[in-house]
């Protein structure tokens, strides 16, 4: 009689070899299944990174008002849309009341002078003083606004500057009606009022005459 025991363990030895070859597939397709997974979890989550909100600075916002600059209103609308459109870090809109404008439009008889800035909300309040005088001259209304208002905005005078600029004010003389700031000027504003809070506001400011065939600087205010 053969002895049942040689047989057995062969069975035995058969059942062990199948486990293992069960396992080293199933070692196999393990890695296959989490590099699946994880490709899965990383496009859900790229979205979500690329949409990220990107930072913005603060935009400083002035208020302004001309309830008392008679016919002037048009010129300072166009003149201030201007600046609008060329800067970034401050925005100039109309006051919901007189006492709460950051500066003031008003016409006068004389010549244009206005406070020199930058101005900042909760700082002292500037003052635009449109002269008539300017535009009996000859020069135009809306440049005239407009290079007062860039005053505001803490720009100086610069009557070497060509027609492009506006803060060049008188110099090119009465054919230049340039009313818009050149990339520069633009610039230099955004410079101004880049991280500006009303802390660092100065607390006096001096005040442009532009008599428009000169300029003089007038103690602080």
């Amino acid at each position: 009689m053969v002895p049942l025991w040689p047989i057995g363990q062969l069975i035995l030895r058969g059942h062990a070899s199948l486990m293992i070859k069960r396992i080293i597939a199933v070692a196999a397709v393990i890695p296959v299944m989490l590099g699946a997974t994880s490709g899965v979890a990383s496009a859900q989550s790229a979205p979500s990174a690329r949409s990220a909100p990107k930072a913005t600075a603060a935009v400083v916002t002035l208020t302004y008002d001309a309830s008392q600059a008679g016919q002037w209103a048009s010129a300072i609308t166009q003149g201030v849309q201007n600046w609008n459109s060329a800067v970034h870090n401050v925005h100039l809109q109309p006051a919901t009341s007189r006492g709460s404008a950051n500066f003031v439009y008003k016409a006068t008889a004389g010549w244009p002078q206005t406070t020199l800035g930058p101005i900042v909300p909760g700082g002292s309040r500037g003052q635009v003083q449109l002269g008539q005088e300017a535009v009996d001259e000859g020069y135009d209304v809306t440049r005239i606004a407009a290079h007062e208002t860039g005053h505001i905005l803490g720009l100086p005078d610069d009557y070497t500057g060509p027609c492009s600029e506006l803060m060049s004010g008188h110099g090119p003389g009465t054919s230049c009606v340039n009313a818009k700031p050149s990339a520069a000027e633009a610039a230099q504003v955004d410079r101004n009022y880049a991280g500006r809070t009303a802390a660092v506001s100065p607390k006096q400011h001096q005040v442009v005459i532009d008599i428009w065939s000169g300029s003089a600087l007038t103690g602080a205010r």
